[in-house]
């Protein structure tokens, strides 16, 4: 996974030189939503059917929260971490967002956390800021993509250059992972960025490892696995998750239902 900056892992990501695009470079995409947490990158997120009065949601990874065993998931566990929301532009703060509870978070199948929070996108919205919604589509190949970090406030700009079938890391599995274009050159600080599809402006994925060193299957150096098993290493390059499976499972007042018609996340 791309390694935190602070917390439970530190460092930065070696030997990949940082190609950002400055936010009025892109037209359609900028920090609207994305927030900065302690060590990684999120955003305020909703589904299509959210509503004003809901309580607002934050995306993250799920290794954010923490190194979580192979099958582990963690529901509506209690929490107040807090987030800073960024203007437009990047340059500026719009104010601070408190959780009440991380939602849900695994690291199994996808990398993935939602922290609920105890303002509503109403009220997130009074303080300028506005939620990115998530996609209910898979992403697709060779679409134009942004990678969003709020934590370093720069915008990546790259394709989507493959799924891959499985996306194995150390004891985790991620399936149907979103395999960026070269140079992608996603840091430390990084994780938990929203993808963003540039055409439609909606979340497609969330930002969460690169290959840093070419060595294979093991942590911080992912390896792809096909269909018939074969495997394949990428050094230097960087994926994500895909969001869809997750917006299914986003009930009344967002309160995940994991037992909802069409949700794709693990129990």
């Amino acid at each position: 996974m791309i390694k935190r900056v602070l917390g439970v892992v530190s460092g930065v990501v070696l030997g990949l030189a940082l190609v950002a695009v400055p936010a009025d470079a892109v037209v359609g995409v900028d920090f609207t939503g994305t927030v900065a947490l302690s060590g990684c990158s999120g955003a305020v997120v909703r589904t299509p059917g959210a509503k004003p009065g809901d309580a607002a949601l934050v995306m993250s990874n799920g290794h954010c929260v923490k190194l979580m065993a192979a099958g582990e998931v963690v529901v509506d566990q209690p929490s107040d971490r807090t987030f800073t929301l960024l203007d437009s532009s990047g340059k500026g703060t719009l104010g601070t967002l408190r959780a009440v509870s991380v939602a849900y978070a695994t690291m199994t199948v996808t990398d993935v956390s939602f922290y609920r929070l105890d303002q509503t996108y109403a009220q997130v919205e009074a303080l300028g800021g506005k939620a990115l919604e998530l996609s209910g589509r898979r992403a697709g190949v060779g679409a134009d993509i942004r990678v969003v970090s709020g934590y370093w406030k720069r915008l990546y700009s790259c394709k989507l250059d493959g799924i891959a079938h499985e996306l194995r890391e150390g004891a985790w599995t991620w399936v149907d992972s979103i395999r960026y274009s070269a140079p992608c050159d996603t840091i430390g600080g990084t994780s938990g960025s929203p993808i963003v599809d540039a055409a439609s402006g909606k979340v497609v994925g969330v930002n969460n490892t690169v290959n840093e060193n070419g060595k294979r299957c093991t942590q911080n150096n992912p390896c792809e696995v096909d269909e018939n098993g074969a495997v394949s290493v990428r050094r230097g390059i960087g994926y994500g998750q895909q969001i869809a499976l997750a917006v299914p499972c986003v009930g009344a007042d967002s309160v995940f239902v994991l037992s909802a018609p069409g949700c794709g996340l693990p129990q």
